[in-house]
């Protein structure tokens, strides 16, 4: 077993005041999410504009504009001067839409913000109360893409350390499965030269993953294939199937049955990874972990994240040997098994 230790953050002494203050900075991030939403920051973009010219821009009332426009500034991310209001240097750098270092991903916190208010509701119920939870196709087009771009986001920034971790010695074929943007994809070509790497994922998926491939620069080494992997048959015949961000998705029996179904896609002494979080026995570590359960639970129908002792029985099931665990340096973990 291999394991790279992981420090713990210090937990900050409780304190009614440090309570008051975790509990009152929601109204913080809601606001900004909110001028996300509208995309003040984007209209704001190398200009100063009253608050009365902004709200005509992004057609709200004049009052609540202003307040919220004046609220921005008290934080920090919005420039007062002669009750024309502009862009501090940090929010014309990341918020604005188009600029390279735009956090599209924020959006995606944005969504996120709706369906974890409904967390109380979702605990009585057993799982989430939103109808089109599980169904990714059903969440609109602004939906998915700011969702892929926060997917993308994260995954650009660890890829390349991640894929240092996994032995691709024998490996020339990699099925990147619910891949979305590539970005894992990408990380597997750079990893080894002559690799070549397959992005499974759902049909409304894939244009936006051709766009991200082709942008990179990936086309003649990543191809692309659609499907949904609870319905229809995998590709064949690879050397490595690399699962990031999709068991937490599914129900134990389900990870169970995909697990089975991706090793009938390997060949030889193929290997299956699964990136994701590795909860402790108790569930309750790490911390990153028992809130994502919480994530899934107010998201999806049946999702969850899951332990070591779990993952590692998915991998016997299907067969499977030699599995190991190897943590990330980002809170995440390896599961990884060989036919």
């Amino acid at each position: 077993m291999i394991k790279k230790q992981v420090k713990q953050p210090v937990k900050q002494q409780l304190k009614p005041e440090t309570i008051k203050d975790l509990v009152s900075s929601f109204q913080h991030i809601r606001v900004l999410l909110t001028a996300f939403e509208l995309k003040i920051f984007t209209v704001l973009s190398n200009d100063s504009n009253s608050s009365i010219d902004v709200s005509k821009k992004i057609k709200a009332a004049k009052r609540s504009t202003d307040r919220l426009l004046n609220a921005l500034v008290s934080l920090g991310y919005l420039v007062k001067k002669n009750d024309t209001f502009s862009n501090t240097e940090f929010s014309e750098k990341y918020f604005v839409k188009g600029k390279p270092a735009y956090m599209s991903s924020l959006m995606h916190s944005a969504n996120l913000w709706h369906t974890w208010s409904t967390l109380t509701e979702s605990v009585i119920k057993g799982t989430s109360v939103k109808q089109q939870s599980s169904k990714i196709n059903d969440r609109g087009e602004e939906w998915l893409e700011s969702f892929i771009a926060a997917m993308h986001y994260r995954a650009a920034q660890q890829a390349d350390e991640v894929v240092k971790l996994i032995d691709m010695k024998g490996v020339s074929r990699v099925l990147d499965l619910g891949g979305g943007s590539g970005a894992y994809g990408m990380a597997f070509v750079r990893a080894k030269k002559g690799v070549t790497a397959t992005v499974y994922d759902l049909p409304n998926v894939i244009p936006l993953t051709k766009k991200y491939i082709h942008n990179a620069g990936y086309a003649d080494q990543i191809t692309v294939a659609e499907g949904d992997y609870s319905l229809d048959k995998l590709p064949l015949d690879f050397d490595m199937i690399f699962l990031s961000a999709v068991v937490h998705i599914n129900s134990m029996e389900e990870n169970s049955k995909l697990i089975k179904k991706c090793t009938k896609s390997l060949r030889k002494s193929g290997t299956i990874v699964i990136l994701d979080q590795i909860m402790d026995e108790s569930r309750t570590k790490p911390l990153n972990g028992a809130m994502f359960a919480l994530n899934m639970l107010v998201g999806t129908e049946y999702g969850d994240t899951y332990t070591e002792s779990e993952m590692t029985n998915w991998f016997i099931k299907a067969g499977l040997t030699s599995v190991k665990r190897v943590d990330t340096p980002f809170g995440s973990g390896l599961m990884i098994g060989k036919r």
